[in-house]
């Protein structure tokens, strides 16, 4: 979810982060991109000098000390799709589990349960799954989460990087046991269900859309054990500690090729028709 702050001249400041690195982008009402402010460089980027009073008006309450003001530099063909890119379609500021934090804030459920509402073991699942994948960031990986799929699926976390694009599928397995017989999954006493088939779905959806082969992955939270009757088809199965593993893959993407993917996977319109 994006929050933008207006300001007095009708300007609106965006954060996104690129590379682990906070942006704050300058927009206009129609959403498009005039300016944005590297807090690490101490830099503000103009696309345009006709608004340039404007543009620190707005971000005056952001910045903390001096700061250098100057034109763009000359944008790449990614960066040129991601100045286009409405606000409200740009996925990279989703959080971990972004779509159950939604769904928890407007249908927090009853507070007298006597068992723990499922969405909240589900969120942290993709909590501690995301945050372990957000720590591949300096590896030279891109991190999307929670990628809306039409019909309210959703590829928890979309890992783009050195050894290929990976949709990675987060299950809450604390202090459990999990049996796998493809494509069944069972956590703990729990009846088995057909996980591995919507994880091979998710990832045939992203491959779709992103006309690139993306790898399915399972990643167990907190398991206390893994037994493996019928190997799985396709799908990677790691715990959410082996997810580090993942960035020593490579030899796959040229840092170019991960990039202009980031930029198409983290438009929301890529996803409307898979």
């Amino acid at each position: 979810m994006v929050v933008g702050v207006m300001g007095m001249s009708g300007l609106r400041v965006v954060p996104t982060w690129r590379h682990g690195q906070e942006r704050l982008h300058v927009c206009l009402t129609d959403g498009r991109s005039i300016a944005w402010y590297d807090r690490e460089t101490a830099r503000v980027n103009l696309l345009g000098d006709d608004r340039r009073q404007d543009v620190l008006d707005a971000l005056a309450p952001f910045l903390t000390g001096p700061v250098t003001v100057g034109p763009a530099p000359v944008p790449t063909r990614s960066e040129l799709a991601l100045l286009s890119l409405h606000p409200d379609d740009d996925l990279a500021p989703n959080r971990p589990g972004e779509a159950l934090l939604i769904a928890l804030d407007r249908a927090p459920g009853p507070s007298h349960r006597v068992r723990a509402d499922p969405r909240r073991r589900a969120l942290a699942a993709e909590r501690a799954v995301g945050e372990a994948l957000d720590r591949l960031d300096g590896a030279g990986w891109y991190v999307l989460h929670s990628v809306p799929l039409p019909g309210g699926d959703r590829v928890h976390h979309l890992m783009i990087g050195p050894g290929g694009l990976y949709a990675v599928h987060a299950l809450y397995a604390r202090k459990q046991r999990v049996r796998i017989a493809d494509p069944l999954v069972a956590v703990g006493r729990r009846e088995p269900r057909p996980l591995l088939r919507r994880v091979r779905s998710d990832a045939d959806r992203a491959s779709y859309a992103l006309t690139a082969e993306v790898r399915p992955v399972l990643a167990l939270v907190g398991a206390a054990g893994v037994t493996v009757t019928a190997p799985p088809r396709e799908v990677r199965v790691v715990r959410d500690e082996e997810l580090e593993h993942l960035a020593r893959l490579g030899g796959v993407l040229k840092p170019a090729d991960a990039r202009a993917l980031h930029a198409v996977a983290r438009d929301r319109r890529t996803w409307e028709r898979v």
